[in-house]
């Protein structure tokens, strides 16, 4: 019994070496883990893991070198066969064959996945079509390294491709946005053909010049559907508006004898002044450095004069100068761009009346109707839109009464009203 109480007594006073040992190494984690030295917080931290990232990209690009992102459009195939110049390499044209408006190939398939839009169905089954009725759909991963001359179209196929296209624009089987749609997606078939073969003559231009008139058409037409569902049409429509008309002012550059211009350039070029009437619209350049580089004979073009009116009017709030030289001489590809303006002008004239007439002489509408050059029932329907009353007297005459209170920019797009010089 002594002997188990002394053995006892003395593990107490003397721990074993492992305890000792196990304290220990507690111990110095301690003083690592909160130690005010950083050298050995830098060392730890300087442990870099093998990068997977590298190996993958190199990866995909050796598996697959013709790879192109889904974002790749048309307007990219310049862009590879300047970078290749720039590179030195050898940059060899394409040269399309294909004799039908849609290449064999792209025909079959899109039979077997049921992939025909209504115009290219024949007997309006969508598991049938025929060379005379499908049309090539825009691709959008596209490389120049693959792509075979017998799936691109010739110059020759693309312009008679293109003049279908157009004809089916006066179509009435279908509502307008669908046939939108169709030629939206197939002239951007054509203008992509285009830049892989590196057409740039005049016959190309003309062809620019219909697709952009194109799209100032669908511009207007889509305004006045007063569907919902076409305000993403109208922002994708203006949005390849822009890109076909800069295509077209290179087009123009690059073909330009040194004392004559084309006989519709003055006209187009006049529609990127009226598409940047509105200060706030985005535009990549100011207004003043464009006119820099618009060659002069087309900046002296009545066209021309005709859009920097328009814009000075606009801009300092003349409505009645604006309203009399658009209804005077704006052309019809002009006013379909100029058409949510006038409603706009018309509506600020209509403040301006309410605001500044004398409040106990109200302001007839038959008057207030030649002011606007628009008709009186369209006058009484703007003010009615614009939070306004107006009012009848005894002998049937109509008029707006001022300095109400409840004038109101309408929201979202405006009716379209028509001026009537114009419409005459």
């Amino acid at each position: 019994m002594e002997e188990s109480n002394r053995r006892r007594q003395q593990r107490r006073n003397h721990p074993s070496s492992s305890s000792t040992s196990s304290s220990t190494d507690r111990t110095r984690f301690r003083s690592q883990k909160f130690s005010s030295n950083p050298a050995k917080t830098i060392q730890s931290s300087n442990f870099v893991p093998r990068s997977t990232t590298t190996s993958v990209t190199a990866t995909d690009n050796t598996r697959n070198p013709g790879y192109v992102p889904r974002w790749k459009s048309e307007t990219n195939t310049n862009k590879q066969l300047e970078g290749a110049k720039e590179a030195g390499e050898e940059v060899v044209s394409i040269v399309g064959t294909c004799p039908f408006m849609c290449p064999e190939g792209e025909r079959a398939q899109r039979e077997r996945l049921r992939d025909l839009a209504v115009f290219e169905r024949l007997n309006g089954d969508p598991r049938k079509t025929s060379a005379a009725l499908a049309v090539k759909k825009f691709c959008r991963t596209i490389s120049l390294k693959y792509v075979q001359a017998s799936d691109v179209r010739p110059l020759s196929v693309l312009e008679d491709t293109l003049n279908y296209l157009l004809s089916l624009l006066d179509s009435s089987e279908h509502p307008f946005e669908v046939v939108h749609d169709f030629i939206f997606d197939r002239t951007r078939s054509i203008r992509q053909d285009l830049s892989m073969q590196n057409i740039v003559n005049d016959r190309a231009l003309h062809m620019y010049e219909k697709m952009v008139k194109f799209h100032v058409v669908s511009h207007h037409r889509l305004r006045n559907c007063g569907s919902s569902s076409t305000s993403s049409l109208q922002y994708l429509n203006m949005e390849q508006l822009t890109k076909t008309l800069a295509s077209l002012y290179i087009l123009y550059e690059a073909n330009h004898s040194s004392n004559s211009f084309y006989e519709n350039e003055a006209e187009f070029r006049s529609l990127y002044v009226l598409l940047h009437l509105d200060s706030k619209s985005q535009q990549t350049e100011s207004l003043s450095f464009w006119f820099c580089r618009v060659p002069s004979l087309v900046m002296k073009s009545k066209e021309m004069h005709f859009a920097r009116q328009v814009l000075r009017f606009y801009r300092i709030g003349n409505y009645r100068s604006f309203l009399c030289i658009v209804s005077a001489e704006a052309s019809y590809l002009q006013y379909c761009i100029i058409e949510p303006y006038v409603n706009e002008v018309q509506a600020m004239a209509i403040s301006y009346i309410n605001n500044c007439c004398y409040k106990l002489h109200p302001y007839p509408l038959e008057q207030l109707s030649k002011l606007l050059m628009m008709k009186e029932s369209d006058v009484e329907s703007l003010c009615h839109a614009c939070g306004l009353q107006t009012s009848t007297d005894g002998g049937g005459n109509k008029s707006l009464p001022t300095k109400q209170t409840t004038f109101s920019v309408p929201k979202g797009s405006f009716q379209s009203y028509s001026l009537l010089r114009l419409q005459q």
